[in-house]
């Protein structure tokens, strides 16, 4: 095992031919934090009552093995190497941590928890409740050349249309580096057919998120104030997500990576398949986030181009509304603009995504360019 720390980020994506397995390949940090059965939980997220697996201090770049719970699934016969065999992956394709976490004894009821993997919870030295923990994905590193697609239990945007017939369906996709260096995914046109569509890998992570107060464990499916499962497709390397701190130490956790979804994620999943990430974890005290933030509500997120309110309900006009909201909010305290002319300006200039619709909690999500505030002069900016 290799620990480097380089000055510069590696750009683009690049598709392993070989499985990045546990502890294998360059690995850019000092920490490190694999996916054993001790440091996951499977169909919940962390609580307040929940040890921590790492403790670092603010500022810490952490590498962290994620796995995917496509292929581990009871519908898909939770063992990893007959399912993927079937798809025609050589087993030295098939991490090893997914085939033990497969065959591992867990607590997870799969009729009551969700389907999400997460490696965590990391506790981050100084975070307090009314503090905002910051995650900055750093990297993200393709662990597998393939990926699944998923549409089960007559959920996704048309319920009692899809899956045709009564099973559930899984849909097997490559991942693969095109003769111009682009890192692809690919899905052919049918069960028969040699023809396939590509579209650009862009990898992220579906989850990240802050512990709960209290006993009970969050189900791994709606997101919520705590982060969760927000899937964002905006949160790819170079993006920061700000989630308020709710118990000490912000016991995070990372999970559900994708190598590329569509706003919306119809389906119920997107192309879902392993990552080895790099995340930085630092606290912003509460006095500067509420000038720079307001008091948040919903999760935030910021690109070097844009910034990421969001809005979250069960009611998809509800979440729209609560973008908005705090999309003026954020407006307000970053940049003092009055609200009715934060309002007029959103009207006239920023667009309002649908992050997924297939959560059971809607998400949706705007995109503020920064650009646009470059004449503005403010001490503070977002």
């Amino acid at each position: 095992m290799t620990h480097t720390h380089p000055a510069t980020i590696p750009a683009g994506v690049e598709v392993p031919t070989r499985a990045l397995q546990p502890g294998s390949g360059l690995i850019r940090t000092r920490e490190y934090l694999p996916a054993t059965a001790r440091n996951t939980l499977w169909g919940r997220l962390p609580c307040e009552l929940d040890p921590p697996v790492l403790t670092v201090d603010p500022g810490t770049e952490v590498t962290v093995d994620t796995i995917s719970h496509e292929g581990i699934l009871e519908d898909q016969g939770r063992n990893p190497l007959r399912y993927f065999a079937g798809h025609g992956v050589d087993p030295e394709l098939v991490l090893s941590d997914a085939i033990d976490l497969a065959a591992a004894e867990t607590v997870r009821d799969p009729t009551v928890d969700g389907p999400h993997v997460v490696t965590g919870p990391i506790s981050v030295r100084g975070a307090e409740p009314g503090d905002l923990l910051s995650m900055t994905v750093v990297e993200t590193l393709p662990r597998v050349p393939y990926g699944v697609v998923s549409n089960r239990h007559g959920r996704g945007a048309l319920p009692g249309e899809f899956p045709l017939g009564p099973d559930n369906v899984s849909v097997f996709a490559e991942a693969l580096t095109h003769d111009d260096g682009r890192a692809l995914g690919a899905i052919p046109l049918g069960a028969r057919s040699d023809q396939k569509v590509h579209f650009p890998l862009k990898p992220f992570l579906g989850t990240m998120g802050v512990a709960v107060r209290g006993a009970h464990r969050p189900h791994s499916v709606p997101p919520g104030r705590h982060g969760g499962n927000l899937d964002i497709n905006l949160l790819t390397t170079g993006s920061t997500l700000h989630l308020p701190v709710q118990v000490p130490g912000a016991l995070a956790y990372l999970g559900d990576p994708h190598f590329a979804q569509g706003d919306g994620e119809v389906a119920l999943t997107a192309m879902e398949a392993s990552l080895r990430v790099v995340v930085r974890f630092d606290v912003i005290p509460h006095a500067e986030a509420v000038e720079r933030f307001g008091e948040l509500v919903t999760p935030i997120a910021e690109t070097a181009e844009f910034l990421i309110p969001t809005g979250l309900d069960e009611d998809l006009d509800e979440a729209m509304r609560a973008c908005v909201r705090s999309a003026i909010r954020l407006l307000q305290a970053g940049y003092g603009m009055e609200p009715h002319f934060a309002y007029a300006y959103l009207s006239a200039a920023t667009d309002f995504n649908v992050s997924q619709v297939v959560d059971v909690v809607k998400g949706v999500h705007a995109r503020i360019r920064r650009s646009d505030f470059d004449q503005v002069r403010r001490n503070q900016r977002p």
